[in-house]
């Protein structure tokens, strides 16, 4: 009976700081990373200003080989979108440029649908350093209870997938 007592108020604990957590951490969540290519701003802005383009360094087209994409709108304009249906590893949604500043800016929206329906904001940004680009790369995005607890987690995920990305653009752009 003791050891039944302290396994319930071990859970009813845990409980309690899962949920003082979840109100702690907030609901917003920002990530960027960066990188600097060497190569102009000019070259870099066309491997990320359309959707298309934007696919050839996606880090997460890989991850399932029957991916399908639609495309719409016009590429390398605002309207510019394509949708993905996949795997579990990239679920289903939509990834549409929102603005374009061109050689400094690209915006776009994600809307998530599958596993989960979310949305968020991404931005890359280009920065001429000399003979060199640095680009940054961003998204914010809001988070639900609980799935905001995820935010523990979700940088190294972030860092690891925007990474692979840029470390990708930056080969392509310095072609």
């Amino acid at each position: 009976m003791k050891i039944l007592k302290k396994v319930l108020w071990s859970i009813v604990i845990l409980i309690g700081v899962l949920v003082i957590a979840m109100f702690a951490i907030g609901k917003k969540y920002h990530f960027e990373t960066s990188i600097v290519i060497n190569a102009p701003i000019e070259k870099v802005y066309e491997q990320a200003s359309s959707s298309k383009k934007f696919n050839e360094w996606n880090p997460w087209m890989s991850l399932d080989p029957n991916l399908k994409l639609t495309y719409s709108g016009n590429q390398g304009q605002v309207g510019d979108e394509y949708c993905w249906d996949g795997n579990d590893d990239v679920g289903q949604g939509c990834h549409v440029i929102t603005a374009l500043v061109p050689n400094q800016k690209i915006a776009t929206k994600m809307m998530f649908k599958k596993p989960f329906e979310s949305d968020a904001t991404s931005d890359v940004v280009l920065t001429k350093e000399g003979n060199t680009t640095k680009v940054v790369w961003n998204m914010d995005c809001e988070l639900d209870y609980p799935m905001n607890l995820m935010k523990l987690m979700m940088d190294y995920q972030m860092e690891d997938s925007y990474g692979k990305g840029l470390k990708k653009l930056k080969e392509l752009s310095e072609k």
